[in-house]
């Protein structure tokens, strides 16, 4: 997905800057901020869990990189005439808040490499056990028009992120291609060993023996 603008979410002198974001660019001739159907495809379900009587708190602050907050979101880029259109495709933000603020936008803004992917929505700062865990959510995000599929995942985070069997499969079949390669070349050595005379270079010079 390329439509969006980098250089407008990073500075505000940038604003204009929506050639990269048709068709969400401008909205009566005025730029939109953030541009593009990246942004304006932001995902807006909402999520609240419990424990018995006792509601959790879901901590949106510190779901993105500091790197993303600091060097691609600017600190004095306002949203400018976001959703404001006759067709609205996720979530609002606050008009008020800096981009680098917007931690849920940045997340959703990382683009991802496959169809299946996972966001952060937030982290529950407490220990969970499956069995007493209430979930209610709001169901506000369209994905029946494309066929698409929505999963709510509780994983234990570290420094590293939730838990993702991608790296690790990913690991085991480049090690098997690899060993098969490996193998192959193998055989092709044992079936066709080199003799001697293909391992002399030979460079006939002119006027010169070779030697």
């Amino acid at each position: 997905m390329t439509s969006r603008s980098d250089k407008q979410l990073r500075s505000p002198n940038e604003v204009n800057n929506t050639e990269s974001c048709k068709p969400e660019a401008t909205e009566h001739g005025s730029p939109v901020v953030p541009c593009g159907l990246v942004a304006w495809s932001l995902f807006n379900d909402t999520y609240s869990f419990a424990r018995g009587n006792e509601v959790l708190m879901v901590h949106k602050r510190g779901i993105s990189w500091r790197s993303e907050r600091e060097d691609i979101f600017g600190k004095q880029v306002f949203p400018r005439n976001f959703q404001n259109g006759t067709l609205i495709g996720g979530g609002t933000l606050d008009p008020r808040i800096p981009l680098s603020r917007q931690e849920d936008l940045i997340v959703w803004m990382r683009t991802a490499a496959l169809p299946t992917f996972r966001k952060l929505y937030g982290r529950i700062e407490v220990d969970l056990h499956a069995d007493e865990l209430t979930v209610t959510l709001q169901n506000n995000y369209n994905t029946y028009s494309f066929g698409g599929k929505k999963t709510l995942v509780l994983s234990t985070a570290g420094v590293l992120g939730g838990k993702n069997d991608f790296l690790g499969r990913g690991y085991v079949v480049v090690g098997l291609a690899c060993l098969a390669l490996a193998m192959l070349l193998t055989l092709l050595c044992l079936a066709f060993p080199l003799k001697e005379e293909h391992l002399a270079l030979r460079y006939p010079l002119s006027g010169r023996p070779a030697r």
